[in-house]
């Protein structure tokens, strides 16, 4: 039986190479107590394969790995056992049962959706910075009322998307160069407004909160406590804790406005485009266009990928996942 599992990579696992990834989850097999299928031969492995790598310091919700079991357990006693034996930053989302006869992940990839970010606001040549919360509440009214006005940003790109008969980059592989046209192989790219842009780096909600302290305030701690007993209250009934702080809490709420790119992107192998040429090339046309003199740098933004797809028999994308279905029995074999 083949199972289809998805997901989501953040936090310091972002970090993680897609090698050690794949040894990360063949122990987690193990420790979960997956029924995972060997293959046959002089050195067995786990019939194990990931959709679309992931590269070295992005973030996920959409990674998909597809896994032969002999039984398996129900789809939610499945998620529960691995999330269980999983490090912070990687979370099992789905896990779902694929029809005979489905083509494996890797080879099923066609598109894949991002979410691109400036990391530091203050460099995002479209930024608007840090709003205060009451220029923040204004901008949201004004959007409400006009909401088909278009931003600089999104203004920038109709103009790299339509002002061009092609998109032409240099790609560089691993043994030489290649001239390649983006713009068939871009499917979207639209202006988003990221609000709080270090969520997948930090879960941060978009409001920052300044806590100053009361630099009299006082901290006083009297204990009568037992030497034989731990430090622990419920161990030694002795214990008296008396805490008095003086606390002057000024909190300051900013909204991070940090308009972003949203991108979906031919996928696979045989045209895999990455996010990097696509910002690359649009900057690159930026400056041409005196639109900005902003040289783009890719350590500065942050790209979170949100979705990877297939096409389904009438040629439409659907997510990988959606080509499985949950395994509501207590038992299959």
């Amino acid at each position: 039986m083949k199972i289809r599992i998805k997901f989501s990579k953040f936090g310091v696992m972002r970090f993680i190479g897609h090698l050690d990834m794949m040894r990360y989850f063949q122990k987690a097999m193990r420790r979960a107590d997956i029924d995972i299928a060997y293959s046959e031969g002089f050195s067995p492995h786990q019939i194990m394969s990931f959709a679309a790598p992931l590269g070295t310091g992005l973030t996920s919700d959409g990674e998909y790995l597809d896994i032969e079991v002999h039984s398996v357990k129900s789809s939610e006693e499945a998620r529960k056992a691995l999330n269980e034996v999983m490090a912070d930053g990687v979370t099992v989302t789905e896990f779902k049962l694929l029809p005979e006869g489905t083509k494996n992940a890797m080879s099923s990839v066609a598109a894949a959706d991002y979410l691109v970010f400036f990391k530091d606001p203050s460099k995002n040549p479209f930024g608007g910075g840090i709003l205060a919360a009451e220029e923040a509440e204004e901008a949201v009214e004004a959007e409400a009322k006009d909401p088909e006005s278009e931003s600089p940003l999104s203004k920038a790109i109709y103009g790299f998307l339509n002002s061009q008969e092609q998109i032409c980059i240099t790609k560089q592989t691993k043994k030489s160069e290649k001239v390649m046209d983006l713009k068939p192989l871009i499917y979207d790219l639209k202006a988003v407004e990221e609000r709080g842009s270090n969520a997948a780096l930090h879960s941060d909600k978009g409001l920052s909160v300044n806590v100053d302290l009361n630099p009299n305030q006082s901290l006083n701690m009297n204990t009568n406590r037992n030497p034989n007993a731990g430090w622990n209250p419920n161990l030694n009934p002795n214990l008296n804790l008396n805490l008095n702080m003086n606390l002057n809490l000024n909190l300051n709420l900013n909204l991070n406005r940090n308009p972003a790119f949203f991108l979906k992107l031919c996928t696979g192998s045989t045209d895999n485009v990455k996010p990097e040429l696509v910002l690359q090339a649009f900057f690159d046309y930026c400056r041409k266009q005196g639109i900005c003199s902003y040289e783009f740098h890719p350590l500065e933004v942050q790209i979170h990928r949100l979705e990877v797809y297939t096409r389904n028999d009438k040629g439409t994308f659907v997510p990988l996942g959606a080509m499985g279905q949950e395994i509501t029995t207590g038992s299959c074999m």
